[in-house]
């Protein structure tokens, strides 16, 4: 027992833990978490927290991060399409989209052959149609390869997500069509930076799994607490008893009424705690 028995912090890894956005522009090799998040994580969960990570990095580029940062319940993957506990090796629960999604999103890569998806299959393999530079930077960033496949109806499923790789103005009108299908209603459509659009089975969002997992903890959302820095984290900070977000935000992140806290490249998390670390003195 201690002062934050019953409090889940959940927090989104690039850019909010560690600063990824420099090393994905110059191609250089990911940062570790810094000395002080580490120090701040380890008080936390000592003092009898649950800290997990909510990512949407897929298990096969997470997996090898994750003894570099410390949690103590089950991850939330692929933007909340499943959550794995890294200490059994199983996932718990997944939403997952299925090959009709595939058919669908292949339209559209027809119709953009200069745009790339990389599709994340839940046996830890991802598979890439059409790569491209920006994939060819994902794969330096990630330390991961993916397998190119000549078409998304080649890729096996299930899958955790897809996540179109091009030019934004090319995937705004990727997402705008889904919309126009009438489709918009079976995906969730989300940017989680302005060259990646990702897709995942209705519901299957950070947020909504976060909540699966307070669930199974046996914490309310009174004492849920969320970090983010992009879009795809809006739905994590709209259920946490107060959302959180480093410096470095994307607009729509800082317009959402989340507490800003130092970037993540001075230790964004570490800041978190130490807010928490009052509230619950």
């Amino acid at each position: 027992m201690g002062k934050f028995t019953g409090v889940l912090l959940a927090s989104d890894f690039d850019n909010t833990i560690v600063d990824t956005a420099s090393s994905f522009r110059g191609g250089q090799d990911m940062p570790a978490p810094s000395a002080r998040t580490l120090e701040a994580l380890d008080y936390f969960m000592g003092n009898g927290g649950a800290f997990t990570v909510a990512t949407g990095r897929a298990l096969a580029s997470f997996q090898r991060l994750v003894d570099g940062v410390p949690m103590n319940v089950p991850a939330v993957l692929c933007n909340g399409a499943a959550l794995y506990d890294f200490r059994t090796g199983e996932y718990l629960e997944t939403n997952m989209l299925d090959r009709e999604a595939c058919r669908r999103a292949q339209v559209m890569l027809d119709a953009h052959p200069a745009v790339a998806v990389e599709a994340y299959h839940i046996g830890n393999v991802i598979h890439a149609v059409h790569p491209n530079d920006i994939t060819r930077h994902h794969e330096h960033i990630t330390h991961v390869g993916v397998t190119e496949a000549p078409s998304l109806m080649a890729v096996p499923v299930p899958l955790g997500k897809l996540m179109f790789e091009g030019e934004h103005g090319e995937l705004e009108t990727i997402r705008d069509w889904f919309t126009a299908q009438g489709w918009a209603g079976e995906y969730e459509l989300i940017f989680s930076d302005p060259t990646l659009l990702e897709m995942t089975a209705l519901g299957a969002n950070k947020g909504a799994m976060v909540l699966r997992l307070a669930e199974r903890l046996g914490i309310g959302r009174e004492h849920i607490y969320c970090a983010g820095d992009e879009s795809n984290d809006l739905s994590m900070l709209a259920v946490a008893a107060e959302g959180f977000a480093p410096a470095n935000c994307a607009p729509a992140v800082r317009q959402s009424g989340a507490t800003i806290v130092s970037d993540a490249a001075h230790a964004a998390l570490a800041d978190i705690i130490g807010i928490l670390d009052k509230r619950y003195g």
